[in-house]
């Protein structure tokens, strides 16, 4: 039975879970549907020529002090595959179409290099000031936990609170904590412009 978390929750992951070594985090989220015309999505969503949100989700590895330490370390689309082989993504998804997650990250807990003390997971929009679009445009929105040996789902959050206007998500986080693994629920947007701009707040 998974943990539902609201925002700010911190919890156990390993601990409540001995033996659990690979882990899925799944985030995902779907396209508001607009209310005009043109198309299933309407003229905001490319029914009418608009164009389709695209969110990426990125995992920021981070060492003493929550900082980065080298930009190896971030794991997204265009790198989709950490050094060590610890943090693996499964690649882009361009529009958020369809249930389940959207995209996925597969993390190895005992190859992460014991450096790294924090894995934070971010969701971002795609070229979001060009094509002037932001979360409000965004509806059920989550990051989830899955132990992928049995398809369990361990940890839920969904990120409900009005994000218009932001245009990047701080949506959780994974870090160590007496030698066992915690996950915390963050859910904060801010309006960062693109994911370098984030990953420079961490250097």
């Amino acid at each position: 039975m998974a943990i539902n978390l609201t925002k700010g929750q911190r919890v156990d992951l390993t601990k409540g879970n001995p033996g659990l070594s690979k882990i899925v985090v799944g985030l995902g989220w779907d396209p508001v549907q607009s209310s005009g015309g043109g198309g299933f999505f309407g003229s905001l969503f490319g029914g009418g020529g608009g164009a389709n949100i695209d969110c990426d989700a990125s995992v920021i590895m981070l060492g003493a002090n929550d900082r980065l330490q080298n930009n190896k370390d971030v794991i997204y689309f265009g790198n989709l595959r950490s050094a060590d082989g610890s943090v693996q993504h499964t690649g882009d998804n361009l529009t958020g179409d369809g249930d389940g997650d959207d995209e996925q990250i597969i993390i190895d807990l005992n190859r992460v290099p014991a450096n790294i003390q924090k894995l934070v997971f971010v969701v971002n929009i795609y070229d979001c000031v060009k094509r002037k679009q932001h979360f409000g445009m965004i509806r059920n929105a989550f990051i989830r936990v899955v132990n992928p040996s049995n398809h369990q789902e361990l940890i839920h959050y969904n990120l409900s609170d009005d994000y218009s206007g932001k245009t990047c998500l701080i949506t959780g986080e994974l870090y160590r904590h007496n030698n066992e693994w915690k996950f915390a629920a963050i859910g904060t947007g801010n309006n960062a412009s693109g994911l370098s701009e984030v990953v420079r707040s961490y250097s």
